[in-house]
């Protein structure tokens, strides 16, 4: 079983020594923000074209399109050539949340326009054999492949010693993940429990690791990593410092700190539009 992205350490309520000095956090000496395409040079006209043709079908497409919706929107970067697959990274570029599927093996990457993934599909051997772009709050496969293999109920284990308030923190989650798909959020916040070291390894040992691992970078990043248990997530909060600063469970179908907001994608929609026009 490949290892669990959880630190187990003491938290909760009392749980950290005093410090006769106040501690505070180191703001990050520089933050990310976007920065608008350079008009390609040195690029040819055919490859210029061939880009600008399929972004611009993506964009009018987009436009159109319900975000958020039961339809998925994708277009395949592989009906491309070389240098117009180069000059679509060159473009989209990289957002802020990238994720990781082990089965299948996907690779998903936001780009710098919110509300739209990067979607790149592995063979046993490594080699890439898809590479699509979806307009959606969050690619569908993450759902998908979070439920691949879950359960709604979890094997019975019984707790060793040091273990107090892990098992009943199981069973409020098994009965979250059971009301089904459509239920509010349901969020178990460790870091204002009074839990052990031994509940947080217990409940990391029953929970289980899933196939889904998502890490969104802003000011400190976030760690969000699937379960066995159905529709539930382990999500971590660090700050600039990766110091674990808020340790939470999540029963949703996908926690809302992944999804691209409705607001950020129609600005995505208005930064690739004025790009575009810089080609015409």
């Amino acid at each position: 079983m490949k290892a669990f992205p959880i630190p187990v350490v003491n938290i909760g309520p009392g749980s950290q020594p005093l410090d006769d000095e106040l501690d505070f956090v180191r703001m990050p000496e520089m933050l990310a923000t976007f920065h608008m395409p350079a008009r390609p040079v040195d690029v040819s006209p055919a490859a210029l074209a061939e880009a600008r043709a399929f972004l611009e079908d993506l964009h009018s497409t987009a436009a159109a399109h319900e975000f958020g919706g039961s339809v998925q929107l994708t277009r395949d970067v592989l009906t491309l050539s070389p240098a117009a697959i180069a000059l679509v990274n060159e473009t989209l570029g990289e957002g802020e949340v990238g994720a990781i599927i082990d089965e299948p093996a996907v690779r998903l990457q936001e780009t710098a326009f919110p509300g739209f993934w990067r979607i790149r599909n592995f063979d046993e051997s490594g080699e890439m054999v898809g590479d699509v772009v979806e307009v959606a709050p969050v690619p569908a496969v993450i759902r998908e492949a979070a439920l691949l293999g879950s359960r709604c109920r979890m094997p019975k284990r019984v707790p060793p010693a040091g273990v107090m308030n892990a098992p009943a923190l199981l069973t409020e989650l098994v009965a979250a993940s059971a009301r089904g798909d459509g239920a509010p959020t349901h969020v178990v916040n460790l870091t204002l429990l009074p839990v052990t070291s031994e509940d947080i390894a217990w409940l990391v040992g029953a929970l289980e690791i899933g196939p889904v691992t998502l890490l969104s970078r802003g000011y400190g990043n976030c760690r969000i990593t699937s379960t066995r248990l159905r529709d539930t997530w382990w999500v971590q909060y660090f700050n600039s410092m990766n110091s674990l600063i808020l340790n939470t469970i999540e029963v949703t179908a996908v926690p809302e700190v992944a999804l691209a907001a409705p607001e950020d994608f129609a600005d995505s929609l208005s930064r690739l539009g004025e790009w575009l026009e810089t080609l015409e």
